[in-house]
């Protein structure tokens, strides 16, 4: 198979970011999808902040990918300016991690209703913030995520065709979850595609190591032009998963993981080990 670049949510190790520049290290990675650190998401934390980790990070001779940022995960009848200010804060952080990556979302949407009736404020509001991004040397990555307006392949179709500048990150585990076949959703894509986050599900949406479930990982990282990886193990509950789902199940519900380990490193350990067989 090709060759990838890897990269992590090393905050799935540890909460601490030098326990997280050891799990990368010890795994051979190339840096992180920075989301939380030292217990703070990637959005709250201050510049000065976003200088020491950049300073540890150039230390162990590893970079920030990208801003796994929660900038998207409002809902989409909430009030805006405050969370374009959010973003605004975000690129800040980009610019001082030298982050070349911004993922968002594309909003939660009423539950039990058609999105459709929000696309046209979905995509104004992702046109925002794409227009706020300019100059800013940071390349923003629509994720498809459970309950979103874009949780689907056909409105993430939408979305890219309509701001061709906001490229896609390929979640599959995300896809089995929302009952959607991952192969359809990868040739629908595939042309906007920029990185994938790997994480595999079974059909009742338990979270497995990449390649033990039915999102056809192997298939797809044969075939896409994408060389890029962010490792998001979902093994084990991690501090800052209850800010991840908009819903009230506990963390260990969200998981339904039918793999257990003894703690976060051995299952970010694991995570890593089988996407690494499954690349070989």
């Amino acid at each position: 198979m090709k060759s990838f670049k890897l990269y992590a949510f090393a905050d799935e190790a540890s909460s601490n970011i030098d326990e997280q520049i050891k799990a990368m290290k010890r795994n051979g990675l190339s840096g992180l999808e920075i989301r939380n650190v030292d217990g703070e998401n990637v959005a709250k934390i201050s510049l000065e902040k976003a200088k020491e980790v950049k300073e540890k990070l150039d230390a162990a001779g590893l970079i920030t990918f990208s801003i796994g940022s929660p900038i998207g995960k409002i809902k989409i009848t909430d009030e805006f300016a405050a969370h374009l200010d959010s973003f605004k804060h975000c690129l800040e952080i980009a610019a001082i991690l030298g982050a070349k990556n911004f993922r968002l979302f594309s909003f939660y949407t009423p539950k039990g209703e058609d999105p459709s009736p929000y696309k046209d404020e979905v995509l104004e509001r992702l046109s925002r913030f794409c227009e706020a991004a300019e100059g800013s040397k940071v390349t923003l990555c629509h994720e498809n995520e459970k309950g979103i307006y874009g949780d689907l392949a056909p409105r993430c179709l939408q979305i890219h065709e309509a701001i061709p500048q906001l490229k896609a990150i390929f979640d599959p585990a995300n896809y089995v979850q929302c009952h959607q076949d991952t192969l359809e959703a990868y040739e629908l894509l595939k042309d906007h595609i920029h990185y994938l986050h790997i994480k595999d599900s079974l059909k009742d949406g338990s979270i497995v190591p990449a390649g033990k479930g039915v999102g056809n990982i192997k298939e797809i990282l044969s075939k896409t032009r994408a060389s890029d990886l962010t490792i998001e193990p979902h093994l084990k509950v991690f501090d800052g998963l209850g800010e991840l789902e908009d819903d009230s199940k506990s963390d260990e519900e969200k998981l339904k993981n039918v793999y257990t380990y003894s703690s976060n490193d051995e299952a970010f350990d694991a995570a890593c080990k089988h996407l690494k067989e499954l690349i070989k």
